[in-house]
């Protein structure tokens, strides 16, 4: 595992955090997304752990190293803290392809379990999104195309948006997993929003549908 943060305390923080967990090892420490791509091209990781902003520019690097390494790096892993509950920066993230990507808000960092969950997810290849950015996006009162989903139809949407499966949404939800099936199922057919029902595709194309809703 690989620690990219400009800001040394909190770089080692997350480093001295990652190291508690068992199986976690971290090979790589960098103040900016050069620091990873060099280390990387002599080198290997399962996920990289990245700030949003670093130097040179203080914007996006985060977001543009993910980019460099679907290219040349695949099979890597990547999790983007960000302070910003913004969900365009999580779409940009998941442009060029959603599978082994997170996005994490920087203030959940101090929560173990839900960084952990972000990296273990996707290891797995899948996607994970801070469900505070989810919940931001689900409207109290919907209008346009999302007037035409039940209240919980509302409700299980969001859940595919933060990355849950079937089984995990019926947990949460207290609802049988045959329920949520049917659910979707419906939401699928109200919204036209699935190209497919792999996990990742779920996740980018719900978060993509709530991000734009409001737009022209």
């Amino acid at each position: 595992m690989v620690v990219a943060e400009d800001d040394l305390l909190v770089r080692e923080g997350i480093a001295a955090l990652l190291s508690t967990e068992p199986g976690y090892d971290v090979v790589g420490r960098f103040g900016d997304a050069a620091g990873v791509l060099d280390h990387l091209r002599g080198a290997s990781c399962d996920v990289v752990v990245t700030d949003i902003r670093m130097p040179p520019t203080h914007t996006d690097e985060g977001i543009r190293l993910a980019h460099e390494l679907r290219q040349f790096a695949p099979e890597v892993g990547v999790v983007v803290l960000s302070q910003f509950l913004e969900p365009d920066f999580a779409l940009a993230l998941l442009d060029d392809g959603d599978a082994a990507r997170g996005y994490l808000l920087k203030e959940h960092i101090g929560d173990p379990s839900t960084l952990f969950a972000a990296i273990e997810a996707v290891v797995a290849g899948e996607t994970w999104v801070d469900p505070a950015v989810v919940e931001a996006l689900v409207p109290d009162r919907p209008t346009g195309p999302l007037s035409r989903l039940t209240q919980r139809e509302i409700e299980v949407l969001g859940e595919v948006a933060k990355g849950r499966s079937n089984g995990a949404i019926a947990q949460t939800l207290s609802l049988s997993e045959r329920s949520v099936e049917k659910h979707v199922a419906s939401i699928m057919m109200k919204l036209d929003i699935f190209a497919d029902q792999s996990t990742n595709r779920r996740v980018s194309a719900a978060l993509t549908f709530l991000a734009h809703r409001g737009r022209p």
